[in-house]
C-alpha cells in the first residue's frame, strides 16, 4: 500500500537534561506538530520545559493536552529557538531548505540549542506508534543526510557563533561538544560593534547590572568559522555562555518563548509591565529580580540601547525547575547607528521615549507590574548616583570609538533631569 508524500513524517525525539518532553512530527506538507509525553505532562517534578509548562503555571496542563500544531513554523517555544537574519540564511543555504523551514534547521541545530532543549533525529523504526496514530496515517521516513560541519543556534540578527575556548582559541563547536563563549564578528554593516557593545555592558556592570564573562577576542584566535564577509577590523566581542556550565547545559528561554510571541512580533506584543509582572509573579526571588529588571531597564535608557526588546530578555532555571531572571545580555548603544533614534523597544508606562521618560514612569512601571515601589525607588537611585559618577571617567578608557563616545555623551544631555548625567572630555 502507497502513502501519501504528504503523509510521510520526519520525527525529532525532543527532551530536556535527559527527560524526554516529546516528538515534533515534520509532514513533508510544512505541518509541525509536538505531541507531548503522558510521562512528562503526568510528572509534578518535572523539569522546565517552558513557564507554560510549569506545575504552578495557571492552564499548564490544558496547555499540554494537545499536541502544538502550526503550519510552516514552529510553535513560539522552539522558534524561538533558532538563529534570525543572516546566520538563518547561512544556515539554510547550507542545508539547501527555505529560510522559513523551521524543522529541518531545529533538526540541524537541535544538540546545542540554547538553554537545555535537544531535538534528536529518530530512525523511522523508533518513532512509537502512537505518534504516528495520533497524526492520522503518517509514515515515519529517514532523515536527509547532511554533510555540513557547522552546526550552532544563536538567536538575533547579527552574526554571532556557539565556540568552544581552549588555550586562548575558539573554535566553532560541533558534533557532542557544547560551546561555552558567544562569539560575535564585526559587522559589515555597521562601524565597531563589538567595542560598542563591551563597553555598553561594562558601563551597565558598574552600576548594579549582572553580566556574564566578556571580553574582546583578536579574529585570527577563532578557528572554523563558515565562508562570511568581515569588515576591516581585528576584534570580535566574546560573552560567556551563562546557559552552559562545566559542559552542562543549564536551561534557559527569552520572553518571546515565555509569553508565546514569535520573533517577528518581539517589538509590538508586550510592555515592560507585562514582563515586570511575570517575574514578579513567577521568578524564585521575585523581589531581588524584579529590582534587577529595572536597574536593568534604566541603563538601557541611559546608555540609549534602543533594541531591548522581548528576546533580550531571559529567564534561566538553573535547578532546572524555578525560573531566575537571566544576566543580561546584548546592551549595546544602538543610538550610533539609527540616525534620530530616540526609542528604546518597548512600551514603559505608554511612552518610548528616552528625553520624555522621568521616575514617574517607573513609578507607574512598578504600580502596573504590582511591585511595591518602595523597594525599586532605592535601586534606581543607586543605579543614578554610581552613573553620574563612574561612567564619565570610565567611558575616556573603554575602547568604544571615540565618534560613539560622543552620541553617548550627547544623549545623556538630553535626558530628563532625573536622569540626565554630566559629561567630562
Amino acid at each position: 500500500m502507497s502513502t501519501d508524500a504528504n503523509n510521510e513524517v520526519n520525527v525529532l525525539q525532543i527532551s530536556i537534561h535527559d527527560v524526554l518532553i516529546g516528538y515534533l512530527a515534520g509532514f513533508k506538507n510544512g505541518r509541525n506538530v509536538l505531541s507531548i509525553a503522558d510521562t512528562f505532562k503526568n510528572n509534578p517534578e518535572r523539569p522546565t520545559f517552558s513557564l507554560i509548562t510549569h506545575p504552578k503555571f495557571p492552564l499548564s496542563n490544558k496547555l499540554m493536552a494537545e499536541p502544538w500544531a502550526r503550519n510552516q513554523r514552529l510553535h513560539p517555544v522552539l522558534s524561538n529557538l533558532l538563529p534570525e537574519g543572516s546566520l538563518r540564511e547561512l544556515i539554510a543555504q547550507s542545508l539547501k531548505v527555505h529560510v522559513d523551514n523551521e524543522f529541518h534547521i531545529l533538526s540541524y541545530l537541535g544538540a546545542d540549542l540554547p538553554g537545555a532543549i535537544e531535538a534528536i533525529p529518530m530512525e523511522p523504526e523508533d518513532v512509537p506508534d502512537h505518534v504516528l496514530n495520533t497524526h492520522g496515517k503518517a509514515k515515519a521516513v529517514k532523515f536527509d543526510k547532511v554533510t555540513h560541519e557547522n552546526k550552532f543556534s544563536l538567536a538575533g540578527v547579527q552574526m554571532k557563533f556557539s565556540m568552544k575556548e581552549k588555550e586562548g582559541r575558539y573554535n566553532l563547536s560541533k558534533g557532542d561538544v557544547l560551546g561555552d563563549w558567544i562569539i560575535k564578528t564585526p559587522s559589515t554593516k555597521h562601524k565597531f560593534v563589538p567595542l560598542n557593545e563591551y563597553t555598553a555592558m561594562s558601563l551597565a556592570e558598574l552600576v548594579g547590572v549582572d553580566i556574564p564573562q566578556i571580553k574582546l577576542v583578536e579574529l585570527n584566535k577563532l578557528d572554523n568559522l563558515p565562508q562570511i564577509n568581515l569588515p576591516d577590523e581585528k576584534l570580535a566581542f566574546a560573552i560567556k555562555r551563562f546557559d552552559r556550565a562545566d559542559d552542562k547545559r543549564i536551561h534557559m528561554e527569552d520572553f518571546a518563548q515565555i509569553l508565546v510571541k514569535y520573533p517577528r512580533d518581539k517589538y509590538t506584543s508586550a510592555n515592560y509591565e507585562n514582563l515586570g509582572k511575570v517575574i514578579y509573579d513567577f521568578s524564585g526571588d521575585a523581589l531581588a529580580d524584579a529590582q534587577q529588571f529595572a536597574r536593568r531597564l534604566l541603563v538601557n535608557i541611559l546608555l540609549a540601547n534602543g533594541d531591548a526588546h522581548l528576546k533580550n530578555w531571559s529567564f534561566l532555571y538553573p535547578d532546572k525547575v524555578t525560573p531566575r531572571l537571566s544576566p543580561a545580555y546584548d546592551i549595546v548603544t544602538t543610538s550610533v547607528y539609527i540616525e534620530n533614534e530616540t526609542q528604546f523597544a518597548l512600551n514603559l508606562s505608554k511612552t518610548k521615549e528616552w528625553f520624555t521618560v522621568t521616575m514617574a514612569h517607573f513609578r507607574t512601571w512598578a504600580d502596573k507590574s504590582g511591585i511595591p515601589w518602595r523597594a525599586i525607588k532605592p535601586h534606581l537611585d543607586d543605579t543614578m548616583s554610581k552613573a553620574r559618577e563612574l561612567w564619565p571617567e570610565a567611558l575616556k578608557k573603554l575602547p568604544m570609538d571615540e565618534i560613539h563616545k560622543e552620541g553617548l555623551r550627547a544623549h545623556w544631555s538630553k535626558l530628563q533631569e532625573d536622569f540626565k548625567i554630566e559629561a567630562t572630555k
